[in-house]
């Protein structure tokens, strides 16, 4: 960037000064919120980290320094909750990804839950009627047994075992006013989430790893927080927790 593009020291002196007053905005929302989801204490949020992202450009721009701030990005940000204060329903909303890395391991463990509930023993080595017997070489229809068998919450917890690679994954509690009616939403499950109706949200995916390279204790500031031993097994993915 030439030095005619360059902001001039006064923009980066006001846009610090703009940090600083929206600081003390953002301070004054927090000690006057009024419930666990303000709205006011959400926008002083949102301004913030506006001010703070243009600070961090102009101070690159012009003296090619960083700030150490790390604000999650505004339209990442979940909206206001709109829902009711004390919910009497709620529905939990999972979507996890896998990748089918080991096709072989998956159909043989089918095979294995097939051969189980058909009451017959599993077939020995060589004769032919492994893994080909019921399911043959259908990774579809693999999958349709394995998930038969076992909750979704089970499958998360063994996916290796099962051939499975685990991709990124997102769990969102919606709250509701009242359940609702049996069949209700059976065709068309996921269309009326409502981002402003979400109490909390847990995303999981390897995209909010951190790199190493930037940490000295190796640990996750807050906005990526995740408990140690909930990390357990989770093969580099972390979690990112929304409005808790």
């Amino acid at each position: 960037m030439s030095d005619a593009e360059q902001p001039t020291a006064a923009e980066v002196r006001a846009a610090a000064e703009a940090v600083k007053t929206a600081l003390d905005r953002h301070l004054a929302a927090v000690e006057r919120r009024t419930g666990e989801d303000d709205p006011a204490v959400h926008a002083a949020f949102n301004d913030l980290a506006a001010a703070a992202e243009e600070y961090d450009e102009l101070l690159y721009e012009r003296y090619d320094e960083v700030t150490p701030f790390d604000i999650p990005d505004a339209e990442e940000a979940l909206p206001p909750y709109t829902g009711p204060d004390e919910p009497s329903a709620l529905s939990v909303l999972i979507r996890r990804d896998y990748a089918v890395a080991e096709p072989r391991r998956l159909l043989s463990q089918a095979q294995r839950i097939a051969d189980h509930d058909r009451g017959r023993a599993a077939a020995p080595p060589g004769s032919g009627a492994g893994a080909q017997g019921v399911v043959g070489d259908s990774v579809h229809a693999a999958l349709g047994i394995l998930f038969g068998e076992y909750e979704a919450d089970e499958v998360a917890s063994r996916h290796k075992e099962f051939g499975l690679e685990e991709g990124d994954s997102t769990l969102w509690v919606v709250a509701a006013e009242e359940p609702a009616e049996p069949g209700e939403w059976l065709d068309a499950p996921f269309e009326d989430a409502d981002p402003e109706l979400v109490v909390c949200r847990f995303d999981m995916s390897a995209v909010f790893d951190e790199d190493p390279d930037d940490s000295d204790d190796g640990e996750l500031d807050d906005v990526m927080d995740i408990d140690e031993d909930a990390a357990e097994g989770l093969g580099g993915y972390q979690e990112r927790r929304g409005r808790i």
